[in-house]
Protein backbone atom coordinates (compact mmCIF):
# COMPACT_ATOMS: atom_id res chain seq x y z
CA UNK A 1 0.00 0.00 0.00
CA UNK A 2 3.12 2.25 0.96
CA UNK A 3 4.81 1.64 -2.22
CA UNK A 4 1.78 2.19 -3.93
CA UNK A 5 1.26 5.78 -2.70
CA UNK A 6 4.76 6.46 -3.17
CA UNK A 7 4.18 5.46 -6.74
CA UNK A 8 1.47 7.75 -7.52
CA UNK A 9 2.74 10.97 -5.98
CA UNK A 10 5.93 9.72 -7.71
CA UNK A 11 3.62 10.09 -11.28
CA UNK A 12 2.70 12.98 -10.38
CA UNK A 13 5.52 15.05 -11.42
CA UNK A 14 5.55 14.00 -14.44
CA UNK A 15 1.59 14.60 -14.74
CA UNK A 16 2.05 18.38 -14.34
CA UNK A 17 5.55 18.31 -16.21
CA UNK A 18 5.09 15.99 -18.88
CA UNK A 19 6.47 17.70 -21.60
CA UNK A 20 9.21 20.93 -22.72
CA UNK A 21 9.52 21.22 -26.28
CA UNK A 22 12.14 22.95 -27.47
CA UNK A 23 12.50 25.47 -30.72
CA UNK A 24 13.04 23.25 -33.59
CA UNK A 25 12.59 25.78 -36.00
CA UNK A 26 11.95 24.68 -40.00
CA UNK A 27 9.53 27.67 -40.62
CA UNK A 28 9.21 29.77 -43.80
CA UNK A 29 8.57 32.88 -42.09
CA UNK A 30 11.15 34.65 -40.90
CA UNK A 31 10.67 38.33 -38.63
CA UNK A 32 14.17 38.95 -37.36
CA UNK A 33 15.18 41.13 -40.23
CA UNK A 34 11.95 43.67 -39.18
CA UNK A 35 12.66 42.69 -35.30
CA UNK A 36 12.81 45.45 -32.13
CA UNK A 37 14.65 43.28 -29.57
CA UNK A 38 13.84 45.64 -26.32
CA UNK A 39 15.47 45.22 -23.10
CA UNK A 40 14.03 46.67 -19.74
CA UNK A 41 17.27 47.43 -17.39
CA UNK A 42 17.24 48.98 -13.94
CA UNK A 43 21.26 48.97 -12.61
CA UNK A 44 22.08 45.85 -14.69
CA UNK A 45 25.46 46.94 -15.50
CA UNK A 46 27.02 43.63 -14.95
CA UNK A 47 24.21 41.95 -17.46
CA UNK A 48 23.59 44.32 -20.37
CA UNK A 49 26.97 43.94 -21.95
CA UNK A 50 26.42 40.44 -22.19
CA UNK A 51 22.94 40.25 -23.91
CA UNK A 52 24.07 42.94 -25.96
CA UNK A 53 27.23 41.36 -27.41
CA UNK A 54 25.48 38.40 -27.58
CA UNK A 55 22.97 39.92 -30.12
CA UNK A 56 25.91 41.90 -32.06
CA UNK A 57 27.34 37.94 -32.34
CA UNK A 58 24.89 36.64 -33.26
CA UNK A 59 23.78 34.92 -37.17
CA UNK A 60 20.94 37.01 -37.53
CA UNK A 61 20.68 40.92 -36.52
CA UNK A 62 17.75 42.18 -35.56
CA UNK A 63 16.71 45.69 -36.87
CA UNK A 64 17.05 47.80 -33.82
CA UNK A 65 18.36 46.85 -30.10
CA UNK A 66 16.36 49.16 -27.73
CA UNK A 67 17.40 49.65 -24.11
CA UNK A 68 15.12 50.84 -21.74
CA UNK A 69 16.60 52.71 -19.00
CA UNK A 70 14.45 52.48 -16.10
CA UNK A 71 16.45 55.21 -13.87
CA UNK A 72 19.84 53.18 -13.63
CA UNK A 73 21.93 53.93 -11.41
CA UNK A 74 24.76 52.54 -12.05
CA UNK A 75 26.31 52.37 -15.45
CA UNK A 76 23.92 50.33 -17.57
CA UNK A 77 23.00 53.23 -19.64
CA UNK A 78 26.83 54.41 -20.89
CA UNK A 79 27.62 50.73 -21.70
CA UNK A 80 24.11 49.92 -23.21
CA UNK A 81 25.37 53.33 -25.71
CA UNK A 82 28.99 52.32 -26.23
CA UNK A 83 27.35 48.85 -28.08
CA UNK A 84 25.04 50.18 -30.41
CA UNK A 85 22.08 50.15 -28.49
CA UNK A 86 18.72 52.94 -28.90
CA UNK A 87 18.29 54.03 -25.30
CA UNK A 88 14.79 54.88 -24.28
CA UNK A 89 14.16 57.03 -21.08
CA UNK A 90 10.94 56.36 -19.95
CA UNK A 91 10.84 58.48 -17.19
CA UNK A 92 9.54 57.74 -13.30
CA UNK A 93 6.74 55.02 -13.32
CA UNK A 94 2.86 56.92 -12.91
CA UNK A 95 0.72 55.93 -10.71
CA UNK A 96 -0.62 52.39 -10.77
CA UNK A 97 2.18 51.41 -13.35
CA UNK A 98 5.41 48.88 -11.96
CA UNK A 99 9.05 49.56 -13.31
CA UNK A 100 9.13 46.93 -15.71
CA UNK A 101 5.76 47.30 -17.13
CA UNK A 102 6.72 51.20 -17.87
CA UNK A 103 9.69 50.37 -19.38
CA UNK A 104 8.29 47.84 -21.37
CA UNK A 105 5.27 49.92 -22.57
CA UNK A 106 7.87 52.77 -23.63
CA UNK A 107 10.08 50.50 -25.29
CA UNK A 108 7.14 49.10 -26.78
CA UNK A 109 5.99 52.14 -28.46
CA UNK A 110 9.31 53.14 -29.40
CA UNK A 111 9.99 50.28 -31.18
CA UNK A 112 9.59 50.08 -35.40
CA UNK A 113 10.13 46.72 -36.06
CA UNK A 114 7.28 44.08 -37.00
CA UNK A 115 8.03 41.72 -34.20
CA UNK A 116 8.77 42.83 -30.65
CA UNK A 117 11.74 40.97 -28.66
CA UNK A 118 11.16 41.29 -24.82
CA UNK A 119 14.02 40.17 -23.11
CA UNK A 120 15.17 40.53 -19.39
CA UNK A 121 18.69 41.93 -19.07
CA UNK A 122 20.20 39.09 -17.61
CA UNK A 123 19.84 36.68 -20.56
CA UNK A 124 21.76 36.33 -23.34
CA UNK A 125 21.21 35.15 -26.78
CA UNK A 126 23.34 32.11 -28.59
CA UNK A 127 24.41 32.20 -31.86
CA UNK A 128 21.80 31.27 -33.67
CA UNK A 129 18.72 32.02 -30.89
CA UNK A 130 17.20 34.64 -33.26
CA UNK A 131 16.99 32.70 -36.18
CA UNK A 132 15.50 29.80 -34.39
CA UNK A 133 12.86 32.25 -32.48
CA UNK A 134 11.87 33.66 -36.04
CA UNK A 135 11.58 30.01 -37.63
CA UNK A 136 9.96 28.57 -34.45
CA UNK A 137 7.27 31.49 -35.15
CA UNK A 138 6.61 31.33 -38.40
CA UNK A 139 6.30 27.00 -38.25
CA UNK A 140 3.69 27.37 -35.99
CA UNK A 141 1.76 30.43 -37.33
CA UNK A 142 2.11 32.27 -33.97
CA UNK A 143 1.30 35.73 -32.66
CA UNK A 144 3.43 35.16 -29.45
CA UNK A 145 6.27 33.20 -28.25
CA UNK A 146 7.50 33.17 -24.64
CA UNK A 147 10.72 30.79 -23.65
CA UNK A 148 11.66 29.94 -20.28
CA UNK A 149 15.73 30.90 -20.82
CA UNK A 150 17.97 27.90 -19.87
CA UNK A 151 19.56 28.46 -16.02
CA UNK A 152 23.27 28.88 -16.30
CA UNK A 153 24.83 28.21 -12.80
CA UNK A 154 28.14 29.20 -11.51
CA UNK A 155 28.21 29.60 -7.96
CA UNK A 156 26.57 26.99 -5.19
CA UNK A 157 24.20 28.96 -4.01
CA UNK A 158 22.72 29.16 -7.68
CA UNK A 159 21.54 25.58 -7.51
CA UNK A 160 18.57 26.84 -4.91
CA UNK A 161 17.04 28.38 -7.65
CA UNK A 162 16.41 24.68 -8.97
CA UNK A 163 12.64 24.53 -7.42
CA UNK A 164 11.75 27.92 -8.33
CA UNK A 165 12.22 27.65 -12.20
CA UNK A 166 11.12 24.13 -11.98
CA UNK A 167 7.79 25.11 -10.14
CA UNK A 168 7.30 28.17 -12.51
CA UNK A 169 7.42 25.76 -15.76
CA UNK A 170 5.01 23.46 -14.00
CA UNK A 171 2.38 26.88 -12.64
CA UNK A 172 2.54 28.42 -16.64
CA UNK A 173 0.05 25.59 -18.01
CA UNK A 174 1.87 24.57 -20.89
CA UNK A 175 3.98 21.27 -20.54
CA UNK A 176 1.32 19.11 -18.06
CA UNK A 177 -0.36 15.95 -19.59
CA UNK A 178 -3.46 17.88 -20.84
CA UNK A 179 -1.74 21.15 -21.88
CA UNK A 180 -0.49 22.19 -25.19
CA UNK A 181 2.37 24.38 -25.60
CA UNK A 182 0.11 26.36 -27.58
CA UNK A 183 -2.67 26.89 -25.57
CA UNK A 184 -0.72 28.02 -22.41
CA UNK A 185 -2.30 29.76 -19.60
CA UNK A 186 0.56 31.86 -18.95
CA UNK A 187 3.69 33.35 -20.44
CA UNK A 188 7.52 33.64 -19.12
CA UNK A 189 8.64 36.88 -18.43
CA UNK A 190 12.25 36.57 -19.39
CA UNK A 191 11.71 36.32 -23.23
CA UNK A 192 8.62 37.34 -24.95
CA UNK A 193 8.28 37.70 -28.90
CA UNK A 194 5.19 39.01 -30.22
CA UNK A 195 3.60 40.49 -33.28
CA UNK A 196 3.49 44.61 -33.01
CA UNK A 197 0.24 44.68 -34.59
CA UNK A 198 -1.33 42.15 -31.76
CA UNK A 199 0.82 44.37 -29.37
CA UNK A 200 -0.59 47.49 -29.82
CA UNK A 201 -4.53 46.08 -30.30
CA UNK A 202 -4.51 45.23 -26.86
CA UNK A 203 -2.69 48.10 -25.61
CA UNK A 204 0.71 46.76 -24.47
CA UNK A 205 1.63 46.66 -20.90
CA UNK A 206 -0.94 48.86 -19.98
CA UNK A 207 -3.70 46.05 -19.81
CA UNK A 208 -1.47 44.80 -17.07
CA UNK A 209 -0.07 47.49 -15.72
CA UNK A 210 -0.20 47.54 -11.84
CA UNK A 211 1.17 43.81 -12.10
CA UNK A 212 4.34 41.93 -10.40
CA UNK A 213 3.78 39.08 -12.70
CA UNK A 214 2.82 40.81 -15.82
CA UNK A 215 3.56 37.70 -18.20
CA UNK A 216 1.25 35.47 -16.36
CA UNK A 217 -1.54 38.23 -16.86
CA UNK A 218 -1.04 38.93 -20.42
CA UNK A 219 -1.65 35.69 -21.86
CA UNK A 220 -5.32 36.13 -21.25
CA UNK A 221 -5.30 39.45 -22.33
CA UNK A 222 -3.40 38.17 -25.31
CA UNK A 223 -5.92 35.33 -26.39
CA UNK A 224 -9.10 37.32 -25.97
CA UNK A 225 -7.80 39.13 -28.43
CA UNK A 226 -7.60 36.15 -31.05
CA UNK A 227 -3.75 35.73 -30.34
CA UNK A 228 -2.06 32.46 -31.03
CA UNK A 229 0.66 31.80 -28.37
CA UNK A 230 2.59 29.37 -26.91
CA UNK A 231 5.53 28.45 -24.38
CA UNK A 232 8.68 26.53 -25.12
CA UNK A 233 11.74 25.45 -23.41
CA UNK A 234 14.24 27.98 -24.03
CA UNK A 235 17.83 25.68 -24.14
CA UNK A 236 20.46 26.35 -26.83
CA UNK A 237 18.08 29.69 -27.83
CA UNK A 238 18.51 31.81 -24.95
CA UNK A 239 19.71 31.30 -21.40
CA UNK A 240 20.18 33.54 -18.29
CA UNK A 241 22.05 33.86 -14.97
CA UNK A 242 19.85 34.74 -12.23
CA UNK A 243 21.12 36.31 -9.05
CA UNK A 244 24.97 36.14 -9.76
CA UNK A 245 25.15 38.53 -6.28
CA UNK A 246 24.75 36.43 -3.87
CA UNK A 247 21.70 34.92 -1.02
CA UNK A 248 20.17 38.40 -1.04
CA UNK A 249 19.62 38.64 -4.38
CA UNK A 250 18.51 35.44 -5.09
CA UNK A 251 16.02 34.99 -1.77
CA UNK A 252 14.57 39.12 -2.63
CA UNK A 253 14.22 38.32 -5.89
CA UNK A 254 11.84 35.13 -5.63
CA UNK A 255 10.26 36.50 -2.95
CA UNK A 256 9.05 39.45 -4.37
CA UNK A 257 6.30 37.56 -6.64
CA UNK A 258 6.80 33.95 -5.47
CA UNK A 259 3.03 34.08 -3.34
CA UNK A 260 1.89 36.12 -6.36
CA UNK A 261 2.21 33.53 -9.12
CA UNK A 262 0.81 30.72 -6.64
CA UNK A 263 -1.98 33.33 -6.54
CA UNK A 264 -2.55 33.17 -10.41
CA UNK A 265 -2.01 29.28 -10.93
CA UNK A 266 -5.11 27.59 -11.33
CA UNK A 267 -6.29 25.38 -8.60
CA UNK A 268 -5.83 21.73 -9.82
CA UNK A 269 -2.10 22.35 -11.19
CA UNK A 270 -1.22 24.18 -7.77
CA UNK A 271 -3.08 21.09 -5.82
CA UNK A 272 -0.75 18.53 -7.53
CA UNK A 273 2.33 20.63 -7.53
CA UNK A 274 1.57 20.85 -4.02
CA UNK A 275 0.90 16.61 -3.75
CA UNK A 276 3.86 16.16 -5.67
CA UNK A 277 6.24 18.46 -3.46
CA UNK A 278 4.70 16.57 -0.16
CA UNK A 279 5.39 13.43 -1.81
CA UNK A 280 9.44 14.20 -1.99
CA UNK A 281 9.60 14.72 1.23
CA UNK A 282 7.64 11.27 1.98
CA UNK A 283 10.81 8.92 1.58
CA UNK A 284 13.31 11.09 3.20
CA UNK A 285 10.38 11.12 6.47
CA UNK A 286 9.77 7.61 6.09
CA UNK A 287 13.68 6.49 6.63
CA UNK A 288 14.15 9.05 9.56
CA UNK A 289 10.67 7.08 11.44
CA UNK A 290 12.88 4.23 10.66
CA UNK A 291 13.76 3.31 14.40
CA UNK A 292 10.27 4.65 15.90
CA UNK A 293 7.71 3.11 13.36
CA UNK A 294 10.02 -0.22 11.81
CA UNK A 295 8.64 0.42 8.51
CA UNK A 296 10.94 -1.39 5.97
CA UNK A 297 13.71 -0.13 4.97
CA UNK A 298 13.54 -1.10 1.58
CA UNK A 299 10.40 1.26 0.00
CA UNK A 300 12.40 4.08 0.91
CA UNK A 301 15.69 2.41 0.19
CA UNK A 302 13.82 2.76 -3.53
CA UNK A 303 11.68 5.45 -3.35
CA UNK A 304 14.16 8.11 -2.25
CA UNK A 305 16.19 7.25 -5.52
CA UNK A 306 13.52 7.11 -7.59
CA UNK A 307 12.49 10.76 -6.59
CA UNK A 308 16.25 11.59 -7.30
CA UNK A 309 16.53 10.24 -10.70
CA UNK A 310 12.67 12.14 -11.50
CA UNK A 311 14.35 15.84 -10.15
CA UNK A 312 17.66 15.03 -12.32
CA UNK A 313 15.25 14.44 -14.99
CA UNK A 314 13.43 17.74 -14.31
CA UNK A 315 16.56 19.74 -13.73
CA UNK A 316 18.42 19.14 -16.72
CA UNK A 317 15.43 19.83 -18.82
CA UNK A 318 15.27 23.41 -17.11
CA UNK A 319 19.13 24.32 -16.52
CA UNK A 320 22.54 23.44 -15.57
CA UNK A 321 21.97 21.82 -12.37
CA UNK A 322 24.06 19.78 -10.52
CA UNK A 323 23.43 15.80 -9.64
CA UNK A 324 24.08 16.79 -6.08
CA UNK A 325 21.55 19.16 -6.14
CA UNK A 326 19.24 16.42 -7.36
CA UNK A 327 20.75 14.42 -4.18
CA UNK A 328 20.14 16.60 -1.82
CA UNK A 329 16.69 17.79 -3.19
CA UNK A 330 15.01 18.02 0.45
CA UNK A 331 17.30 20.72 1.68
CA UNK A 332 16.33 22.79 -1.60
CA UNK A 333 12.77 22.53 -0.39
CA UNK A 334 13.20 23.51 2.83
CA UNK A 335 14.75 26.74 1.01
CA UNK A 336 11.59 26.80 -0.73
CA UNK A 337 9.29 26.64 1.75
CA UNK A 338 10.95 29.44 3.49
CA UNK A 339 11.09 31.64 0.59
CA UNK A 340 7.39 31.20 -0.27
CA UNK A 341 6.34 31.58 3.22
CA UNK A 342 8.44 34.86 3.64
CA UNK A 343 6.57 35.84 0.06
CA UNK A 344 2.98 34.91 1.25
CA UNK A 345 3.15 37.01 4.31
CA UNK A 346 4.63 40.15 2.73
CA UNK A 347 1.59 39.75 0.52
CA UNK A 348 -0.87 39.39 3.34
CA UNK A 349 0.19 42.16 5.30
CA UNK A 350 1.09 44.58 2.09
CA UNK A 351 4.56 44.69 3.11
CA UNK A 352 7.24 46.04 0.41
CA UNK A 353 10.69 43.66 -1.07
CA UNK A 354 13.35 46.12 -2.23
CA UNK A 355 14.57 45.29 -5.38
CA UNK A 356 16.98 47.03 -7.72
CA UNK A 357 16.81 50.23 -5.11
CA UNK A 358 13.27 50.03 -5.72
CA UNK A 359 10.42 49.22 -3.22
CA UNK A 360 8.04 46.94 -4.72
CA UNK A 361 4.45 46.44 -2.92
CA UNK A 362 3.89 42.75 -2.41
CA UNK A 363 0.02 43.00 -3.56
Amino acid sequence: MILALLFLLWSVGFIVFWRFPKCEGGGSVSPVDDLSVIIPARNEARNIGRLLSSIRSGDRLPLETIVVDDGSEDDTAAIARDLGATIVEPGTPPAGWRGKTWACQQGGLAARGRWLLFLDADTWVLPNGLGLLAAETGRRRLDALSLAPYHETSRCYEQFSAIFNLTTCMGVGAFAVWDSPESPGGLFGPCLLIDREIYRKVGGHEQVRGEILEHMSLAPVLRAAGARLACLAGRGVIHTRMYPDGWYSLIEGWTKAFAAGAAKTSGIRLSLVVIWIFGSLLPLLGLALIPWMGWHLGIWGVAYPAFVIQWWVFLQRIGRFSVWTSFFYPVVLVIFFGVFGRSFLLRIFGREVVWKGRSISSI
